[in-house]
């Protein structure tokens, strides 16, 4: 974005947004069919109880406006993780969740908010928006997050676990860590990939009451057109994210996501099911890449980060997305030779795998 040209072309827009950057997600493309691994989407469709429940969806209900505190869903939840409904929040999403957790619990031009250097950027963006200071903690050599490293005078800390897009997950140990070390400040741990073989840490938030965990649906339950997210923390930071809630929309949810979200919550031999098999197909993925010569990081998520030590990983994007395959390039320091590649089914993995030999063998 050209700031200045912007700041002249939008003369009635606020001083703030004029200068801010806006998160960028990845392509949804229109006019051709590709291969999607570049938004980290769940190759399975939604459990079929959740279709089955939309379809019976009452239509006269849309004329009413939906459950504002979505009591059936916090109930699903609260029973899935075996905490009360008071611990649960849900909204519009994780991103929409992750936005009230910052204007909740952090404060504008007051001690920075500390999160990675390398992580989900959309944190930098809600600090710049909300005017919150904010500082990186430098990932080491290998990706890996120190919590040693975090300082103790801090105004919050968010960490996403396992952590976009490296893939790489933090132990519960150096969670708790971290918890000991910052008593005194919010400690958000963003678990949007928390499924595919990480530890959540939810079972924490009685012992931590500074502790928030926020997850989403649209992953490991195949909801991200329904736009489902959650959190869950001591009540009283629940009652923080209820008080922004209601001070700019009270009915964060519609009525069908309420309504397929419990059934995808109750669900669980099918995601179970859909789970095992993405994590099975990333493991295959990785050991095909790896024998291609690819440097690729152990995965916790639905996707994996891999460099080639030959061909660029900007040009392997491009030739890929002329293949017919979207994955993920990110052009900035660090990790502009990587591609953060989603997981697909098997069939999907292995064109994949099909065309960057192709890609290989004519470079």
């Amino acid at each position: 974005m050209n700031i200045e040209n912007n700041n002249a072309k939008h003369i009635y827009w606020s001083k703030n947004i004029r200068n801010i950057e806006p998160y960028v997600p990845g392509e949804q493309p229109k006019d051709r069919k590709f291969i999607k691994l570049n938004t980290n989407e769940n190759p399975y469709p939604p459990s079929p109880r959740v279709l089955e429940a939309l379809k019976n969806f009452r239509h006269e209900d849309l004329r009413l406006y939906p459950d504002p505190n979505g009591e059936e869903l916090r109930e699903a939840v609260a029973e899935y993780y075996k905490v009360s409904k008071a611990q649960v929040f849900v909204g519009n999403g994780s991103d929409e969740v992750l936005a009230f957790s910052f204007m909740a619990f952090f404060n504008p031009m007051d001690k920075p908010v500390v999160f990675p250097d390398i992580t989900y950027s959309f944190y930098e963006v809600y600090c710049k928006f909300l005017r919150i200071n904010f500082n990186t903690v430098d990932l080491e050599e290998d990706f890996s997050i120190q919590v040693e490293r975090f300082p103790h005078d801090n105004g919050g800390i968010v960490i996403s676990n396992p952590n976009a897009p490296t893939s790489l997950h933090l132990d519960k140990d150096r969670i708790i860590a971290l918890l000991e070390r910052n008593r005194d400040s919010v400690v958000i741990i963003d678990e949007a990939y928390i499924d595919f073989g990480g530890e959540s840490s939810i079972d924490l938030i009685n012992k931590y009451p500074n502790l928030l965990v926020v997850q989403t649906l649209s992953k490991s339950r195949s909801l991200a057109g329904l736009r489902i997210g959650l959190a869950v923390g001591d009540k009283n930071l629940i009652e923080g994210l209820n008080a922004v809630k209601d001070s700019l929309n009270s009915y964060t949810l519609d009525s069908l996501a309420l309504t397929g979200a419990m059934e995808a919550i109750r669900d669980q031999e099918y995601f179970e099911d859909t789970r095992s098999k993405i994590i099975k197909t990333r493991d295959m993925t990785a050991d095909t890449l790896i024998n291609l010569g690819f440097k690729v990081l152990p995965s916790k998520a639905n996707f994996i980060f891999a460099s080639h030590p030959v061909i660029p990983a900007g040009v392997l994007f491009q030739r890929l997305r002329e293949e017919g395959i979207l994955v993920r390039y990110f052009n900035k320091t660090r990790i502009d030779n990587f591609l953060r590649i989603s997981i697909g089914t098997d069939e999907e993995m292995k064109e994949l795998a099909g065309k960057i030999e192709k890609i290989m063998a004519g470079s």
